[in-house]
């Protein structure tokens, strides 16, 4: 009996699946199937070591050197694959490209009689097929929600989403948040791997919707570059501009980002340097020591805003962005709800609750 799984006979029935990583830590972390479940063969040291004897004495000895270090792991392995088994859905064990790691554990799993299957190419073709996949997944039209920092564009579309509505997270995806703001916030951002498996699981969500709601991001987010497709999409979409308030926008930032301890401080104070030449008054740059010095975040929130990124993005924004509306964001919820009317009338007949 074949139980080799194609990616497309996974992609469509999901549901009934357990992706088994067993890979390495470190290659589970650098990227993996969404929701995997990580049943390592080796550890990081281990793999480095059959590789490196596979380079110094060939294929033989680095089977050989495996054999040795799986043995007495398998009755812990198969019994972990043995518990996602019990849970109902069907294990489906992957490594790099559907080579020996995965073959190796599934036959002795399928001795033991569990009932698994593994997944034909492994990762590499899970990641083939998403970049193939993504660009015809992308509803028509791009609503974009622009603004300056600070206006509360994250918390406008997590709002939309919670309500059912299609959005896309990039910054989510990428794990990111595009200012020195979310830069300090301690977090590793995504890899583009783990960013285009992420948006493609999205997209698989909101399949049937004539548009989507997005931020205004530039090409790249943290270390994850946007699908031309996408980008063009956003360029060419239905842009919405958020304003708020100054007084709002600090207090904003203030809550989403500042953790008064020893830790965020230093991470202000390396985020910081990195910016300080683009600000030319030294008066300001000293303020800004100052206020990071005594702790004083909401106004070093405040210079930043009027002194760094006002100037930068604003004239950006007016000159390269044609806005179909207009919203205020002092209150969360007006602001969602005049979007949302806004785009109904839109799209009158459009299904707008299309996330499952």
């Amino acid at each position: 009996m074949n139980y080799d799984r194609t990616v497309d006979e996974f992609i469509n029935h999901k549901e009934i699946y357990i992706p088994v990583d067993v890979r390495s830590p470190i290659e589970y972390q650098d990227s993996h199937i969404p929701n995997a479940v990580n049943v390592p063969l080796f550890t990081d040291e281990e793999r480095a070591e059959i590789g490196t004897i596979y380079k110094q004495e060939g294929q033989k000895a680095a089977k050989w050197r495996a054999m040795e270090i799986v043995s007495p792991k398998l009755p812990k392995l198969l019994n972990e694959i043995k518990e996602i088994e019990e849970t109902g859905k069907k294990p489906l064990l992957y490594c790099w490209r559907g080579g020996q790691r995965s073959q190796s554990i599934s036959h002795f799993a399928m001795m033991a009689g569990l009932h698994i299957q593994r997944l034909d190419g492994g990762y590499r073709a899970f990641r083939e097929y998403v970049i193939d996949k993504i660009p015809d997944m992308l509803p028509e039209r791009a609503i974009v929600i622009y603004g300056l920092t600070g206006t509360g564009k994250t918390d406008i579309l997590q709002v939309l989403q919670d309500r059912g509505y299609p959005v896309l997270d990039l910054e989510g995806y990428a794990n990111h948040r595009g200012s020195v703001f979310g830069a300090v916030s301690g977090q590793t951002p995504h890899n583009q791997k783990t960013f285009d498996a992420l948006l493609f699981e999205a997209l698989e969500k909101i399949q049937g919707s004539p548009y989507f709601f997005m931020e205004g991001e530039s090409r790249r987010i943290g270390h994850a570059v946007q699908p031309p497709e996408l980008y063009e999409k956003k360029e060419n979409g239905i842009h919405i501009h958020v304003v708020s308030n100054l007084e709002s926008r600090v207090e904003r930032i203030y809550k989403q980002y500042v953790d008064d301890t020893d830790a965020f401080q230093e991470r202000v104070r390396d985020a910081l340097s990195r910016i300080m030449k683009r600000i030319k008054q030294p008066e300001i740059q000293q303020e800004l020591l100052d206020s990071l010095e005594q702790r004083n975040y909401k106004e070093m929130i405040r210079l930043l805003i009027i002194h760094y990124y006002d100037p930068r993005y604003d004239n950006k924004i007016n000159e390269t962005l044609n806005t179909a509306f207009e919203v205020e964001n002092d209150s969360l919820e007006e602001a969602v709800n005049k979007i949302v009317t806004f785009v109904e009338n839109l799209y009158p007949s459009a299904p707008h609750e299309v996330t499952k």
